[in-house]
């Protein structure tokens, strides 16, 4: 990538997502965005044409060649969506204790059915069983049921219309996390060139094992994790996923609202702990649709996301389709850089620091931050190619920005999601002193670092060996 200018230097260490959509495609806003904070931006494939997407894919990285910064997109997959069928005559109301049949008819419903057209429901179902409708507005309770329908009796809710979404809580359903649309959506993203796919729908390890095979490394995958049979998986999904995204209104569906604080905060953990990159999402500045300032408990749940050592949050319909895109992210950019200042917040994540692996490469990591630390360091510099000496690096957390060097577009895109990483491409080096002069050298160029302040460099030698980092070294900048 050809660096053209003073690229954009974020004095914060968490990122910040934001989903495209009507409220901001052009161009214009695009920029504004990023210039307002965005590190990655979210292509959410429920909404939205083929054609709108690769519009939107065009002006990224327009701009990130104007910018000279990488910049990641992020492919989000619909993923299975039940809903129920239509109602003969508009909404019906319904009332606790009353029977009500769902079935696999596609005759339009009334006050006592309606259709379901999902027969794998049904085959998962068994009496006893609770499902939800409309996000848990309606609560009904499976009495029996056979494979082509279910009789239930309505423990809440009191109002039901056409096609709303259905969840059914505890039951592993026998579903492709990928539906017909999301393989053609994929291949579309992937095309396209886009640097992650997040998976939506994860009920189990084989559902992310599906998903790498169709991603064949083209991307990095990441894992919604909205379903509770995922949470019960978590350490397997961890491992064989790039990423995750802790998807809080979806778990919030199927969960007990007060059991998804502390699934959250262990899904950041954990994920930190396998330095897998990890982001916050769902209703983050709900309020800041309609409104120019979040309510309070909004700024806190953004602050608790942070605190939690989180590498980014995320919003959705506040950029998407919101009246105040650039006040959103401007707000969360504020409330991160805030946290990120209380002396709060570097106790909570030095203390969290996860142990090493009895490797010489963890070994040299753990070192360089906290050599950093010791020195007053101005960065930690990685080089790296596969981009695992990277993420090593910021598992760490450390108090200064991560400076990634790398050959590849395609590993720096990525790694401008990860927690603290300020990514450049540049042409590969031929031996440890050019190594040290051009980390100085962009260290300076780009503002992380002044005349006179250090540098702690990590790398592998003999160079372009994934995940061989084996040597520390600390330099001085020259102006």
């Amino acid at each position: 990538m050809t660096r053209t200018g003073s690229p954009t230097r974020r004095f914060r260490l968490t990122k910040i997502v934001a989903t495209l959509g009507p409220a901001s495609s052009s161009p214009e806003m695009i920029r504004r965005l990023f210039e307002a904070g965005v590190d990655m931006f979210r292509l959410n494939f429920s909404h939205g044409s083929h054609a709108d997407h690769g519009e939107r894919v065009k002006a990224i990285r327009a701009l990130e060649r104007e910018t000279g910064r990488p910049i990641a997109i992020l492919a989000d997959l619909q993923g299975p969506k039940l809903r129920l069928g239509t109602f003969a005559g508009g909404p019906i109301e319904l009332a606790p204790g009353q029977s009500f049949r769902l079935d696999l008819s596609k005759e339009p419903g009334g006050a006592a059915r309606v259709g379901m057209p999902h027969p794998e429901i049904f085959a998962a179902l068994e009496p006893e069983a609770e499902l939800l409708l409309d996000d848990g507005k309606v609560r009904l309770r499976v009495v029996s049921c056979g494979p082509d329908h279910a009789d239930t009796v309505v423990v809440s809710g009191t109002r039901l219309s056409d096609r709303k979404g259905v969840n059914v809580p505890g039951v592993v359903l026998p579903l492709s996390p990928l539906t017909a649309k999301d393989r053609t959506d994929l291949a579309f993203a992937l095309d396209q060139g886009v640097d992650w796919v997040a998976l939506s729908f994860v009920q189990r390890p084989e559902d992310v094992a599906e998903g790498r095979r169709l991603v064949a490394g083209r991307a990095a995958l990441m894992c919604k994790m909205e379903k509770p049979q995922a949470i019960q998986h978590l350490d397997e999904i961890i491992e064989l996923s790039d990423g995750l995204m802790v998807a809080r209104g979806d778990l919030g569906v199927e969960l007990p609202a007060e059991d998804v604080p502390s699934i959250q905060k262990r899904i950041v953990r954990d994920s930190r702990r396998a330095g897998k990159p990890v982001i916050v999402a769902t209703q983050m500045l709900e309020s800041m649709i309609s409104a120019p300032a979040p309510t309070r408990a909004e700024a806190s749940d953004v602050a608790t996301a942070v605190f939690d050592g989180a590498d980014a949050v995320m919003l959705s319909a506040e950029t998407a389709s919101g009246s105040y895109p650039i006040e959103a992210v401007s707000m969360m950019e504020r409330i991160a850089r805030r946290v990120e200042q209380d002396p709060i917040y570097r106790t909570i994540m030095d203390a969290q620091h996860p142990d090493p692996q009895h490797t010489a490469a963890d070994a040299i990591t753990a070192a360089a931050r906290q050599v950093a630390h010791t020195i007053e360091a101005a960065a930690i510099v990685t080089y790296t190619t596969s981009g695992s000496t990277t993420l090593r690096a910021a598992r760490e957390r450390p108090e200064v920005p991560i400076l990634c060097l790398t050959s590849s577009i395609e590993t720096a895109r990525r790694l401008a999601l990860a927690y603290g990483v300020h990514s450049v491409q540049t042409e590969d080096v031929e031996n440890f002193s050019e190594m040290v002069q051009k980390a100085t050298r962009i260290a300076f160029a780009d503002g992380l670092a002044s005349e006179g302040q250090r540098l702690v460099i990590t790398a592998g030698v003999p160079f372009g060996t994934p995940g061989n980092t084996n040597i520390l070294r600390i330099a001085w900048v020259e102006g």
